[in-house]
């Protein structure tokens, strides 16, 4: 990955002039090209890919997704496998990776402080405006990388997006990433990897109380998935 951003730098600096002109075709061509650039990454550490749900994403409209978080894996598997244009959600340590951080930037990427109260408003409003400017948003609300068999509690605020621009949520599950670095680091070893879309959850008219409920239920919703998808991976 270091080796090919390194080379990409001549081919950013032409996204910079087509961005002059159009900051959605720099987003769609920046987003092309890194998919392909994914593509082959998970191909050299011998991902055996499995995606369910595709037919669930809605081809009309942004959406929030929303899944659990295993690997360094999972953004190169989500990119590979999403509808439409797609900014993830990161946290600001990722914004300081050189190279990295501007081909995000193009792709409408936002970076979370999540130490900042007032910053991390300001980066959830902007993905408000992105969502209705036509931009998906993909986040995991876990917040960090975990690997044990039950997720994290889910940050409430990281569903602001879609209760702000009334978007519909699509769940999303990530099984078994890890199996490709983090459980036997240093070594990459080839493994079965599983990403599932779930059916979009509606937000627009929500009421307060299904609001406050609103984490745990899309949480609940990706367990579910993730139970059926053991039986892919053994």
């Amino acid at each position: 990955m270091f080796i090919f951003l390194v080379g990409t730098l001549p081919i950013y600096l032409i996204t910079l002039i087509v961005r002059l002109f159009s900051k959605r075709a720099c987003a769609r061509f920046s987003q092309s090209f890194v998919n392909g650039a994914f593509k082959f990454l998970m191909w050299i550490a011998g991902a055996k890919i499995t995606v369910l749900g595709r037919e669930n994403i809605p081809k009309d409209q942004a959406v929030l997704y929303v899944s659990n978080h295993r690997s360094y894996a999972d953004i190169p598997l989500g990119y590979m496998t999403v509808g439409g244009l797609t900014g993830f959600i990161a946290k600001k340590e990722v914004k300081k990776f050189p190279i990295l951080s501007l081909w995000m930037q193009n792709m409408t990427c936002l970076f979370l402080d999540r130490d900042d109260l007032r910053q991390g408003l300001k980066t959830i409003l902007t993905a408000v405006d992105n969502v209705k400017d036509g931009y998906s948003i993909f986040i995991m609300p876990e917040g960090t990388r975990n690997h044990e068999e039950e997720m994290l509690p889910f940050k409430e605020g990281s569903f602001k997006v879609a209760e702000k621009s009334g978007c519909p949520i699509v769940p999303v599950a990530i099984s078994n990433t890890d199996a490709l670095y983090e459980l036997h680091r240093p070594w990459v070893k080839k493994a079965k990897v599983v990403i599932h879309y779930g059916a979009p959850v509606p937000t627009e008219g929500m009421d307060r109380d299904t609001k406050k409920a609103l984490a745990g239920y899309v949480q609940s919703l990706i367990k579910e998935m993730l139970d059926e998808d053991k039986k892919l991976i053994s």
